[in-house]
């Protein structure tokens, strides 16, 4: 993880000053262990199938993602302090898939779901409210009681 002492002087400022909204998130409920959890991910990287519509900037959207479809994984998210060297070498850095079917394999988890999503990040987090809350009624109905947040 990056320090901001580690940043350009000029985004390390930007990044101290910029204002983050409060965003009443609700009580958040304990649940079965993991192993009795159905697990999806959710990532910020703009993530998308290669035949999906791309995200533009500062979409609030997201992206269906199937698992047998990891091998058609492109990605929107572009930024010059963005190295998305990881992700063309190895999805599972910033969307570990295959790590979450092995814990599954594993009995760590109960079952990795079979739809996964993907936002794009640098987005005003007021604006994806509304698709998150829809997101979450879309987990909840496909039996998903775990989310697992893969930021970028």
């Amino acid at each position: 993880m990056a320090r901001l002492e580690d940043l350009h002087p000029d985004l390390a400022g930007f990044l101290r000053e910029h204002e983050c909204p409060d965003i009443d998130t609700g009580a958040w409920r304990a649940g079965p262990p993991l192993a009795q959890r159905r697990v999806a991910l959710v990532s910020s990287a703009g993530l998308r199938r290669r035949d999906d519509r791309p995200f533009g900037e500062s979409s609030v959207d997201y992206r269906v993602i199937p698992f047998e479809k990891r091998n058609e994984v492109v990605q929107d998210h572009l930024s010059a302090s963005h190295d998305r060297t990881g992700f063309h070498q190895d999805l599972n850095v910033v969307f570990p898939l295959e790590r979450l079917a092995e814990l599954a394999e594993a009995g760590e988890i109960a079952s990795a779901a079979d739809y996964h999503y993907s936002f794009m990040g640098a987005t005003d987090p007021v604006r994806m409210e509304a698709a998150a809350r829809q997101l979450a009624a879309t987990l909840r109905a496909d039996g998903v009681d775990a989310a697992v947040f893969c930021p970028v």
